[in-house]
């Protein structure tokens, strides 16, 4: 039986259960959510087995972000920010700004402070042409998956002058 059939059964079982009692609403959707996610939780002895697989296959690899990048170092990644580029002969500071928080023109996003994964994902489409820009495609080309690590973990580490719009008229 699969993962989602039987987190299916046992919802469906849960509910028939609680339905009975039209008492406290709230409290039964609570306990039906409660009992259904962690029912769903709970895997059984194949999906365990192809987890362990994939546990195996990537412990040689430390990943630390949802683009399945090796862990990011601040160091290397300020270094990294300061290097002039081949492409264009000009490094991330010099259009970012100290710390990204200064971009050189107001349509440059400030990049202190912006969410790790955010800034690697981005970094990597920009490098695999999935978004394209006439400056970072050309910076990002080269990049390995490493300095993309690094350089998201420093512009993640910077302090952030990043605002939304609550509030705003």
């Amino acid at each position: 039986m699969s993962l989602v059939t039987a987190c299916d059964m046992r919802w469906r079982a849960l509910s028939a259960r609680l339905s009975r009692y039209p008492g406290n609403r709230v409290l039964l959707a609570m306990v039906m959510l409660c009992s259904a996610l962690s029912a769903c939780s709970q895997s059984d002895d194949s999906a365990s087995t192809e987890s362990a697989k994939a546990d195996d296959a990537s412990a040689a690899v430390s990943h630390s972000s949802s683009a399945g990048l090796p862990t990011g170092r601040i160091e290397a990644g300020e270094k990294q920010a300061n290097a002039k580029g081949k492409a264009t002969g000009q490094s991330c500071i010099d259009c970012h700004g100290k710390d990204g928080n200064a971009p050189i023109d107001p349509i440059y996003p400030k990049l202190g402070g912006q969410y790790r994964d955010y800034l690697a994902h981005t970094l990597q489409a920009y490098r695999d042409g999935g978004r394209e820009h006439a400056l970072m495609s050309q910076q990002a080309k080269d990049l390995t998956d490493q300095q993309i690590a690094d350089l998201a973990a420093y512009f993640a580490g910077r302090p952030s002058q990043l605002r939304d719009l609550r509030g705003a008229n």
